[in-house]
C-alpha cells in the first residue's frame, strides 16, 4: 500500500518540482517531546514534501498565471496548498491529512517541526549543535539546518501530507544522507546560516547538482509585500 502511495506521490508532484518522502509517525514523535508529537498512532504513514529548485518555473509560475485573481496570500503558500488539496483528490477512497509548513497551533507551537521530519524521512540531513564534538559558541544560541544532498540548502520543506487509514508496520526507516560530514564544514555550515543567513552562502556548503535561478533568488530575497509585483500581481 505504501509503495502505491509513494508512486502515486511521485507521479502527481515530481512534475511540480515537488519531492514526498515517506515516515511513519512514530519515527518523528520518538525524537522529540510529547508537546510536539504528532497525534496518530506510531505506525501512521506520512509524507514530508518539499520543494527543489525547479518548482518556481515548473508549478508557480503556472499557477500564477492561472489563478492570478486569486491570489490573496503568499502565492508559494498558496500554490503549494492548491497543489496537495489536488494530490487528495488522487485517494478518494482514503483519509488524507495535509498540514502545512507555516500553520501554528492555538499554543502557537508549529504545527510539525519541519526540519525533525524531513531528516526522519531520510529526506536532508538536519546539522545541529550537538552534531560539533568542539562546540565554539558557548551561550549563544545555535539553530539547525537542513541540508539536501543534492540541492544543499537550495530546497525548502512545504507540508505534510498524513494517511491516518494506512499503517506500515514493516516500512524500513532510511538514514539521511550525512554530506557535510567533517567537524570543520559543519562548524562553517552552522556559523553561516545563524550569522550570515541572508547572503546565503551556507546553501552552498556541499557541491550541488541544481540551485535557484537569479530570478528565483530576487524573488525569495525580496520582502513578501513586495514579491506580488515581481510575479505581475497587483496586491
Amino acid at each position: 500500500m505504501e509503495r502505491r502511495v509513494a508512486e502515486g506521490l511521485r507521479s502527481a508532484l515530481g512534475p511540480l518540482g515537488l519531492e514526498a518522502h515517506a515516515f511513519k509517525v512514530g519515527w518523528y514523535n520518538a525524537v522529540l517531546q510529547p508537546a510536539f508529537h504528532l497525534p496518530y498512532p506510531d505506525d501512521t504513514l506520512a509524507f514530508v514534501v518539499l520543494s527543489t529548485p525547479s518548482m518556481f518555473d515548473k508549478a508557480l509560475k503556472p499557477f500564477v498565471n492561472k489563478e492570478r485573481l486569486k491570489i490573496i496570500r503568499d502565492p508559494v503558500d498558496q500554490c503549494v496548498a492548491h497543489h496537495l488539496s489536488r494530490v487528495k483528490e488522487k485517494f478518494p477512497d482514503q483519509r488524507v491529512d495535509v498540514m502545512f509548513d507555516y500553520e501554528m497551533l492555538p499554543s502557537r507551537k508549529p504545527k510539525f517541526l519541519a526540519q525533525t521530519a524531513a531528516h526522519v524521512a531520510g529526506a536532508a540531513y538536519y546539522y545541529q549543535r550537538k552534531d560539533v564534538k568542539l562546540d565554539p559558541w558557548g551561550k549563544k544560541k545555535i539553530f539547525g539546518v537542513c541540508i539536501h544532498p543534492k540541492y544543499g540548502g537550495w530546497f525548502a520543506i512545504r507540508g505534510l501530507l498524513l494517511f491516518p487509514d494506512i499503517q506500515v508496520p514493516f516500512l524500513e526507516q532510511p538514514a539521511p544522507v550525512d554530506c557535510v560530514s567533517t567537524e570543520e564544514k559543519r562548524i562553517e555550515l552552522l556559523e553561516q546560516f545563524n550569522f550570515h543567513w541572508q547572503d546565503g552562502r551556507y546553501r552552498d556548503i556541499i557541491e550541488v547538482k541544481e540551485k535557484y535561478s537569479e530570478e528565483q533568488k530576487t524573488y525569495f530575497a525580496t520582502p513578501p509585500a513586495e514579491r506580488f509585483r515581481l510575479l505581475g500581481l497587483s496586491q
